[in-house]
């Protein structure tokens, strides 16, 4: 094994603890590795001193055993598992552990961004978070779907990533269980009103379109094959999430195994009225949590729609020359509103009007009240 004298230490080492140089005989640098880490160490702390500027205590290079690698934030030693990858990296490996990767990441962002909100604002929409407040004070501090929550989540289309406003965490997920689908929620009001094809299907077979014991009785009647293979109590429905129970095989036998509202999924969800606990139909996971979500409100899950089809909120002028947020009917300026439960209310009735207005639809059996 080659061997030199570093003129530092004065010590006689083998090659391999000198850094290669081509400009040396030898091609090994004068000075050890340990010993050229401290005077590159001093030079730099001797600039740095000079301007003013404070440095760390220079610690000298450490030899690890192999699979380990020294985190110099928490100052350990640690196994390579514990830091995550970085191909930039020669070793592959991130310079700190992942608790503290995770800590210097979000310094970073704030010491750039001025938080990890604005940091993952201008990420994700390109938005800042003052735009965002701004967004905010001109809603009236209210989720423009429901008019009931405090607007905190940023909401987008998830196809185009455009900005569409901000919501509460409830109504932005209902929208995401109905897929962003118009129809689908435009159906499920309707579906909570008995207006929708299922209501006329639960009409011309058990005459009402109201599923309480004595109809879901007659129902199981009809379905004998399915009904008795599991035997339930009745007690069980108002409680059931699957299928389950001689009286819900039967309404699944009924519906075709689909769901009551979009018609292309399995209706394996029991449906129920959340205040009288009576069932309403077999939905789909998605319909029945999103309508869930959305409050169980026809007047919200309208609002819904009429906010994906950006026809819910509109810019009006003002008096003093500018402009605010239109989204309520009758129309009311946000920033002047108090109390949102009176303007809900007034909001859910004339939508409702405009619904009853327009009659059924196209196509739908009209069948008297109790014919069976």
């Amino acid at each position: 094994m080659e061997a030199k004298r570093c003129r530092d230490c004065d010590q006689i080492k083998p090659h391999s603890a000198f850094w290669k140089s081509k400009a040396s005989p030898d091609g090994r640098a004068l000075y050890c590795k340990d010993c050229f880490g401290k005077r590159n160490a001093a030079s730099y702390r001797g600039k740095q001193a000079s301007q003013g500027k404070q440095t760390r205590p220079f610690k000298p290079r450490q030899s690890l055993p192999e699979g380990m690698k020294y985190c110099p934030r928490c100052e350990k030693a640690q196994p390579t598992a514990n830091f995550g990858r970085n191909k930039a990296e020669k070793s592959g490996l991130t310079a700190y552990c992942k608790p503290c990767h995770t800590k210097a990441t979000a310094e970073n962002r704030r010491k750039n961004h001025g938080s990890e909100r604005n940091y993952l604002l201008k990420l994700r929409y390109g938005l800042t978070e003052s735009e965002v407040d701004q967004v905010v004070r001109r809603q009236g501090g209210v989720c423009v779907v429901c008019l009931d929550a405090a607007p905190v989540h940023v909401d987008h289309d998830h196809v185009t990533r455009r900005f569409r406003g901000v919501l509460c965490f409830p109504c932005n997920g209902g929208l995401g269980q109905f897929d962003d689908d118009i129809w689908r929620i435009t159906e499920a009001a309707d579906y909570l009103e008995n207006r929708t094809w299922f209501a006329d299907l639960l009409r011309l077979e058990l005459g009402t379109a109201n599923l309480d014991l004595p109809t879901l009785r007659r129902l199981v009647s009809s379905f004998p094959q399915r009904a008795d293979s599991v035997v339930a109590g009745p007690e069980d429905l108002r409680h059931r999430r699957v299928l389950g129970g001689r009286h819900v095989l039967a309404l699944h036998g009924l519906q075709k195994g689909l769901c009551a509202i979009c018609c292309d999924r399995p209706g394996d969800n029991v449906d129920h009225c959340h205040s009288t606990g009576a069932l309403r139909g077999l939905l789909c996971g998605g319909c029945n949590t999103g309508m869930g979500q959305l409050r169980d409100d026809p007047a919200v899950l309208r609002r819904a729609a009429a906010y994906l089809s950006q026809t819910l909120v509109s810019e009006v002028a003002t008096e003093a020359g500018g402009t605010r947020l239109s989204f309520t009917v009758p129309d009311v300026d946000p920033a002047a509103v108090s109390d949102w439960a009176g303007v809900r209310r007034a909001d859910a009735e004339a939508r409702l009007g405009v619904r009853e207005a327009e009659g059924p639809r196209e196509g739908w059996i009209k069948v008297p009240a109790g014919a069976v």
